[in-house]
């Protein structure tokens, strides 16, 4: 069995600090869909915002599946992206998901990296009838992780999402990677052989996926493991945010 320690922790998405009333909780999944699920997380507003909420979606390079119990007739299937997005939500609303480890979501990537596929079934998955069950519970987020713990598990069983181990293998080592070919070297790949596997299973090329984690590693650490200086690090971060690491947080819930 795979076994995923959960060393790849991605950042949360930015909400900012001067809004209230939007609720945001994640959970970790339970042990056996560790090596697939980053977490389960429920995103509502507590009443009607005085004006749109803009959701600052930061890459992470993993897949959502993203239930909206406002709309429960389709699930939005949310791809990777290199730079961040920003959602316009509404006044209100109240979604739940599934985050899951990048390289496990088993669907078409190439096509449609950066942007969301909307779709009533997820292999044998009804979403309505899962939303009906998600809607009945939506005031007990504990109540819904069990519901969305047997998607993912029929998922897995119908090999929607399947742990692949060269991914694993990256993940838990990304704090370690500064270049494509170190990520070569450590999974034992040609860089030929790494650009198949990656856009097979990421969409993203070798290059872009480490720009993914170098990113996301800077949250945790020190920039200057994961860039050359203070210059290339805030100019990749404004490249991927629009904003310096400093407005960034000033912002942005960290």
């Amino acid at each position: 069995m795979i076994i995923l320690r959960l060393m790849y922790t991605p950042q949360q998405n930015g909400r900012e600090k001067s809004v209230r009333s939007v609720y945001y909780v994640e959970e970790a999944p339970p042990s056996d869909l560790s090596p697939l699920v980053y977490c389960f997380w429920e995103l509502k507003t507590e009443g009607l915002l005085p004006q749109d909420f803009r959701y600052h979606v930061v890459p992470d390079a993993c897949i959502d599946i993203v239930f909206n119990l406002s709309e429960p007739k389709r699930a939005t299937i949310m791809t990777p992206h290199t730079v961040s997005e920003v959602l316009c939500l509404g006044r209100a609303f109240h979604y739940v998901g599934i985050r899951l480890f990048p390289g496990v979501w088993r669907g078409e990537l190439d096509t449609v990296v950066g942007g969301f596929i909307d779709t009533p079934k997820i292999g044998s998955v009804s979403v309505a009838s899962e939303c009906k069950k998600l809607i009945f519970t939506k005031k007990d987020f504990s109540s819904q992780q069990v519901i969305l713990v047997k998607i993912v598990r029929q998922l897995a069983h119908e090999k929607f999402v399947v742990a692949n181990a060269a991914m694993v293998k990256i993940l838990n080592n990304a704090h370690t990677l500064r270049t494509v070919a170190d990520m070569s070297a450590l999974v034992n790949m040609s860089p030929r052989q790494l650009q198949r596997t990656l856009k097979q299973v990421t969409g993203f090329s070798p290059h872009d996926f480490l720009k993914v984690l170098r990113f996301q590693q800077s949250f945790g650490r020190h920039y200057l493991a994961f860039y050359a200086d203070q210059s290339h690090f805030i100019h990749s971060f404004r490249k991927i945010t629009g904003y310096t690491p400093g407005e960034y947080a000033q912002k942005f819930d960290v």
